[in-house]
């Protein structure tokens, strides 16, 4: 078992009204590339403002707000104000009518907040289900985030007025759904700004850091990671539009970050275009840079601090633990690629399927407790009862921690392949097809076999200008796996298919690429 930071008394606040205490009044707190700075004092004015202006619509501490907005400032200060009074449910602008019609019925929504003049089919649903439309005005001449609610002339008294408790719900988000219906996790006030705390404790954040922020703010790493723990430390955090690797050096350049973090492939996007902006990294300040939500090839790792000069942290979250649960420490002390680190939050132990806990070097169940991590799945009893044992839950990914407290994982339980019974980890044959030079990206993934169950398969992206055939790479892993774990078919694309984050989907990759 590694405890970590769960052993942290010292949590300076338990709402995300009180985190807004941190930051110096003129000091920055949310901008924008191109845009003027919203001081930390303009954010908590705008906190209240937001809460008095919910409550004067009667939504109040318990009700659900839907979200739809575009990367941006905006959409980081509307989360974190509206926090401060409601519970925010921030929703993917890019979703279709029939997933915003599920999204607002199955969270209950009190209200949907848009962006004036935004069209999105989230309008239609939303009225067509009774959900009151609010309207965010943005001035275009006022700092980065500031907004006004424009809510058409609905009113009403908020059943429980005032600023969120502890206890309360701060936001909702939904799992990914991959192979069931999506799963509504509620994260308190409580959860979110201890994962706060808990990542500005691991890359110890001061008030004079800047994070440059290219995660969607519609899931738990860009909104905990980039944005709450920035403002938990009394520092600032820029919202570029979205992920773009064409533009990023050009924010880089003018917003001077000392940290950023990502998915591998952003990280491997910017790697490539990194050479050409050399100039541009050596007149920068960076810190070090952050990758978490999937895993990061060893590879990218290695190429990355070369690039930058900088260590790479590579943390391990999940949206039921309100992100971190471990990351990889700060120099001086170690970091291992292809590891995730040290507990960076919660208590982290390694489970088998029987719920026992097992000792250091044994492969296992990982399983977190702590402060972070969400009381359980609403409405869903079952999912409860398979995902928490003895107040430990359950994440699914499997892994080791070794003697030293650094946990390496092997993969998602649900993502192994078992080929005739062996069970193979798609990430070790990841990783040895990367070290191939003509490899630019790998993901290993399950096909069907009609006599073994199934079978080992990889998609492959060349470098720009290598070559190698199926034959070749296989002969490549021949050499360095065993038989059994060696891919008999391999896929190549210009483009790995990715999730809405930028994350490589394993599961229903071989339906996608029509392998079954």
């Amino acid at each position: 078992m590694n405890k970590g930071l769960a052993d942290m008394r010292d949590y300076p606040a338990d709402t995300i009204l009180g985190l807004l205490r941190a930051g110096d009044d003129r000091a920055p707190a949310i901008g924008a590339p191109g845009r003027p700075w919203l001081t930390h004092a303009g954010l908590r004015a705008l906190a209240g403002a937001t809460v008095g202006a919910l409550n004067a619509m009667g939504i109040g501490r318990g009700d659900r707000v839907a979200i739809v907005l575009p990367n941006g400032p905006e959409m980081a200060a509307a989360f974190v104000t509206i926090a401060c009074g409601a519970s925010t449910a921030p929703l993917n602008p890019a979703y279709k009518a029939e997933e915003f019609d599920f999204y607002l019925a199955d969270l209950g929504a009190r209200a949907l907040v848009i962006a004036r003049g935004m069209d999105s089919p989230a309008r239609a649903v939303a009225a067509a289900r009774g959900v009151p439309i609010v309207e965010l005005d943005a001035a275009a001449d006022a700092p980065a985030g500031t907004f006004a609610l424009d809510a058409g002339g609905l009113s009403g008294t908020a059943a429980s007025p005032g600023p969120a408790g502890p206890e309360d719900v701060a936001l909702v988000l939904h799992t990914s759904g991959t192979t069931s219906r999506p799963k509504i996790v509620p994260l308190r006030q409580r959860n979110v700004t201890a994962s706060a705390y808990h990542i500005g404790a691991s890359l110890e954040l001061t008030r004079d850091n800047v994070c440059l922020n290219i995660m969607p703010l519609f899931h738990i790493h860009g909104l905990i990671a980039a944005t709450l723990a920035s403002l938990a430390a009394g520092a600032a955090v820029s919202c570029t539009p979205g992920f773009n690797a064409f533009r990023f050096f050009g924010w880089f350049a003018e917003v001077r970050p000392t940290w950023y973090t990502a998915v591998p492939t952003m990280h491997q996007a910017i790697l490539g275009l990194a050479e050409r902006n050399r100039a541009t990294i050596e007149a920068g300040r960076l810190r070090f840079l952050r990758s978490s939500s999937s895993s990061l090839p060893p590879q990218v790792m290695t190429a990355l601090e070369a690039a930058f000069g900088v260590p790479v942290i590579e943390a391990y979250g999940m949206t039921e633990a309100s992100h971190q649960m471990a990351s990889n420490p700060l120099p001086p002390r170690p970091r291992y690629p292809g590891a995730v680190g040290v507990a960076a939050g919660p208590e982290i132990a390694i489970m088998d399927e029987h719920g026992k806990l097992l000792p250091s070097g044994a492969l296992g169940e990982v399983v977190i407790r702590g402060r972070n991590v969400t009381d359980g799945y609403e409405n869903n009893p079952a999912a409860n009862a398979t995902a928490f044992h003895d107040g430990w839950f359950r994440t699914g990914d499997q892994g080791v921690l070794d003697e030293a407290g650094y946990l390496r994982l092997t993969g998602r339980l649900k993502e192994l392949i078992n080929r005739g019974g062996e069970k193979i980890s798609p990430i070790e044959v990841d990783t040895v097809l990367m070290d191939h030079p003509a490899v630019a990206q790998c993901l290993t993934f399950a096909v069907p076999h009609d006599k073994l169950g199934e079978e080992v398969a990889a998609a492959i992206v060349l470098r720009d200008g290598a070559e190698a055939s199926e034959h070749a790479l296989r002969d490549y892993a021949a050499g360095r796996l065993a038989a059994f774990k060696v891919p008999r078919r391999i896929v190549f694309l210009d483009e790995i298919p990715k999730g809405a984050t930028g994350k490589l989907q394993r599961i229903g990759l071989a339906e996608k690429l029509g392998l079954v």
